[in-house]
């Protein structure tokens, strides 16, 4: 499958991946935060406690708390919740409302405690919030806006209030601040877009390896599993079923008069005929079942967890299927199947699928287009 809508499918997939990976970051990295901004805020008021409103303190130490008990928990819930339900389209508006509502606060409440004449004060002030701003980067890095918006909410207030202040080194603070805002939001830019393209790049590569693999493991006629990936599957089946004392049943398929078909319509007719072949198996058997193309018309089908009973009664109706199909000039279409059934003595996969190899030949023998159950 190729084409613009296969390409724009992989690359909507492959957005969505990219997404949920900006997600899991922001949720991993910015935990910190919630502890960053309260402490900064309670290293802040024992610093100035004799330099400020004692009341106005309190008060905002008592909001950031809230909020951060908030935060932490959206942290707990969204930690404790499976995978699927980690999604950016349940999480992404609930983190910005806890984070508009955290910073909101922080650059009020600073704007609130800042005292109109004590420099020293408002310097620290300054300091600290220019102090959050910088975490805001390293917490918040894989959201861009995000980044932007905390640092905002944060620097603004006060750096707004210092502008229109009456002295020089007040207008000369809020100015530097602007400035190193300025520079901060561009390194917030690239940070961003390098981040994005590193998720970006590492989908891809997962996903190119996917389809590598499956290319490898795919017969490309009939998209069965080629004959190196079925016994691969089929040796991990083989075991299992060991393991656990399950049955476990083998078919061998051949089709009848191959050769004939391909001499005297054509290998394209033959290909088609192959190719609704992997079609009828496909759609038979179980998510649980193995099967593949092991080569030429031959296919073989494992059954876990399946009596020699049951497995009769699924190759029969398999022989049944095969005979409804049409491929263009070839009126007739049929096969033969060999059945065995996993005992407690066979050593190994090999000797089960020898046995169903020889009940196959029995079919042969008898006539053909009929299921032959090994002795």
């Amino acid at each position: 499958m190729d084409g613009p809508g296969f390409r724009h499918h992989q690359e909507t997939f492959i957005a969505a991946q990219v997404r949920g990976d900006r997600l899991r970051q922001l949720f991993n990295q910015s935990v910190s935060a919630v502890f960053g901004s309260y402490l900064a805020a309670l290293m802040l008021c024992g610093l100035c406690w004799e330099r400020m409103d004692h009341n106005v303190m309190i008060g905002w130490i008592g909001l950031l708390s809230a909020s951060s008990l908030l935060r932490i928990l959206m942290f707990v819930v969204y930690f404790r919740s499976p995978d699927s339900e980690r999604t950016p389209q349940r999480w992404e508006r609930i983190y910005w409302v806890t984070l508009v509502l955290s910073a909101g606060i922080w650059g009020a409440g600073a704007l609130a405690v800042i005292p109109s004449d004590d420099l020293l004060a408002q310097a620290l002030v300054m300091l600290f919030a220019v102090g959050m701003s910088v975490s805001a980067v390293s917490c918040y890095s894989s959201y861009r806006y995000m980044t932007l918006v905390s640092i905002g909410l944060v620097l603004l207030p006060c750096t707004t209030w210092l502008v229109f202040q009456p002295t020089t080194l007040q207008v000369g603070m809020a100015l530097a601040v602007v400035v190193f805002a300025s520079f901060v939001a561009r390194a917030t830019r690239k940070l961003s877009e390098a981040l994005e393209t590193a998720f970006r790049l590492t989908r891809e590569m997962e996903l190119a390896h996917r389809i590598a693999t499956h290319a490898a493991q795919t017969d490309e006629l009939t998209g069965l599993k080629n004959r190196r990936a079925f016994f691969e599957h089929a040796q991990q089946l083989f075991n299992n079923c060991q393991h656990h004392r399950l049955p476990l049943c083998a078919v061998m398929l051949d089709m009848d008069h191959f050769k004939h078909i391909n001499d005297t319509y054509g290998h394209q007719v033959g290909d088609q005929v192959l190719r609704q072949m992997g079609v009828v198996i496909s759609t038979c058997f179980r998510d649980t079942d193995v099967y593949g193309r092991l080569g030429g018309e031959e296919f073989a089908i494992l059954l876990p967890d399946t009596s020699i009973e049951v497995a009769l009664e699924i190759a029969e109706h398999l022989i049944q299927s095969i005979g409804g199909l049409m491929a263009g000039p070839v009126y007739r279409i049929s096969a033969s199947l060999g059945v065995a059934a996993m005992e407690m003595h066979d050593p190994d996969l090999q000797s089960l699928m020898n046995n169903a190899d020889k009940a196959l030949y029995r079919a042969k023998a008898r006539g053909r287009n009929q299921v032959a159950v090994s002795e």
